[in-house]
């Protein structure tokens, strides 16, 4: 059971990380520094002043360049080894005392994770700019926002359950992935088809 509670919390937390590194970190910090469930020792690294108070900053910076069409794609360029990275060193900072062999696997699946959620979101959001309204970016962002409350709450809370989710949204993803694959594959194809049919005989 303890192994499991142990995946629960470090597998949640990465995947969380790569939809949204900082709330992810700012989320850990607080909840190890106010004791909002009974945490292991290992968690107080996160328990510093400038974890917190950076990643709360960094937070506030992602929350308003996520809502804007195309700087949010900019952002997640930026951030395509930035979340995976942190998703790799959240797994092995939560993990604790473990052999160097697993904190490799460990490291490996946390990195995984952050990287299939992060690709999954950048994807999305390409996807969504597309379209000439806005709704639809501001909506898909507030959903990320709101599933990566929730998982932390839940690796937190009921980190067994975190699990589950964390196995369900990793398939969900992989889906996702071959969706949008798909459509930026037909929308680049028409606009080559557009270019090429502009162009004089």
């Amino acid at each position: 059971m303890d192994i499991l509670v142990t995946l629960g919390r470090t597998l949640g937390f990465s995947m969380a990380a790569g939809v949204n590194l900082y709330a992810t970190v700012g989320i850990l910090g607080l909840a190890a520094r106010y004791g909002w469930v009974s945490l292991p020792e290992q968690f107080k690294v996160f328990d510093h002043d400038i974890v917190i108070y950076s990643s709360l900053a960094l937070f506030v910076i992602e929350f308003v360049a996520d809502k804007i069409p195309w700087v949010d794609t900019l952002w997640d360029g930026v951030h395509t080894a930035i979340r995976p990275l942190g998703g790799a060193l959240i797994a092995v900072s939560t993990l604790g005392e473990a052999n160097p062999m697993m904190q490799g696997i460990v490291a490996l699946l946390g990195g995984g994770l952050a990287a299939s959620s992060h690709l999954t979101k950048a994807g999305a959001r390409v996807t969504v700019n597309a379209s000439p309204e806005p709704f639809s970016n501001w909506i898909l962002s507030l959903s990320e926002d709101a599933f990566v409350l929730v998982l932390a709450g839940l690796a937190l809370k009921y980190p067994i359950l975190a699990l589950g989710v964390v196995a369900v949204a990793f398939v969900v993803c992989l889906v996702v992935l071959g969706m949008v694959v798909g459509t930026l594959k037909r929308l680049f194809a028409q606009r080559r088809r557009a270019l090429l049919g502009d162009q004089p005989a």
